[in-house]
């Protein structure tokens, strides 16, 4: 066994649903469209998406002598639906159980620990959705999936509903073929985003996006895009509820991402009359406590009085 596929074996020992391995090399025409993206303005106030450029698209200016990007994905499908009442709001489904974050980060860094034991003379660095690192980018070139439309990373096996990881590495392994787009024709994504975030295809404008609004954005939401939220307090999924290639979803084997009690269509009223005491103890090592609980507090008194 070659010590790529020693690698590969191990990540999915240690409960990735799938694991590829990218060429590190620059990221020319992700730096362009990010540049663009930039520009117009489409990063709305997540000032950090400007910072660190040179470092997002060459993986040598974070760690010098890289020369692999190993990608992993968890699936964290959980087979619940929507169904609130007028008085309830809906949460995405990847804040329903605990901080991906916490349990994608243990997991990685568990793999970079064995890697190191396979090849003591390597040295990497690993990433879950943190750092200046393209995350989706990687993954892609690294046979993963693709990104479609709503520029998600779309798995054939899991759909979107994947957390993503990156070890960046100065070993040189076996590289992986980057999988073809299969959106086709298909602007399901386009045509059901309420607010038209999605301004063409593969482009998010952040302004518009609920789930931004909602998580990232701090301060007032636009009053005259409170008739497109539905009942959306914490994130979005319509792009993908949408999307043909999620009724390949699968049940996640990870009991961590399953609903907490009240996560997926809680109270209106419960959100908005809560305290800091009861935010800090129901939302702890849950991705909820991201908006802090004056931006759930507006969310909510947000879609009560839309």
């Amino acid at each position: 066994m070659t010590l790529t596929q020693q690698i590969k074996s191990k990540a999915i020992e240690l409960g990735f649903s799938k694991v590829g391995i990218a060429k590190a090399e620059v990221l020319s025409e992700d730096g362009e469209h990010l540049k663009e993206w930039l520009h117009r303005g489409y990063h709305a106030s997540m000032k950090w998406m400007g910072e660190n450029f040179e470092k997002r698209i060459d993986p040598p200016k974070i760690l010098p002598g890289a020369r692999s990007i190993i990608s992993v994905a968890v699936n964290y499908y959980t087979d619940v639906q929507h169904h609130p009442t007028q008085d309830e709001g809906k949460v995405s489904r990847y804040a329903w159980g605990d901080d991906y974050h916490i349990h994608v980060t243990a997991r990685i860094q568990k793999l970079f620990d064995c890697i190191k034991q396979m090849a003591p003379e390597s040295a990497g660095r690993y990433y879950v959705d943190t750092g200046p690192v393209m995350d989706k980018a990687w993954a892609e070139r690294a046979g993963l999936g693709w990104r479609g439309k709503h520029t998600n990373l779309i798995t054939k096996e899991y759909g979107s509903w994947v957390f993503l990881g990156e070890i960046i590495s100065t070993l040189e392994l076996e590289y992986d073929t980057p999988m073809e787009d299969f959106c086709g024709s298909c602007t399901a994504c386009l045509d059901a985003c309420p607010t038209k975030a999605i301004t063409e295809p593969y482009v998010v404008d952040s302004n518009k996006c609920i789930s931004y609004l909602t998580i990232e954005h701090r301060g007032e939401i636009d009053k005259s895009l409170a008739p497109f939220f539905d009942q959306w307090v914490y994130g979005c999924d319509i792009c993908q509820d949408v999307c043909p290639w999620n009724k390949f979803q699968q049940q996640t084997k990870d009991k961590e991402f399953a609903p907490r009690d009240g996560n997926v269509t809680p109270s209106l009223n419960g959100l908005h009359s809560m305290t800091q005491e009861d935010f800090s103890k129901k939302f702890q090592k849950s991705p909820i406590k991201r908006t802090k609980r004056e931006g759930l507090r507006r969310n909510a008194e947000f879609i009560k009085h839309r």
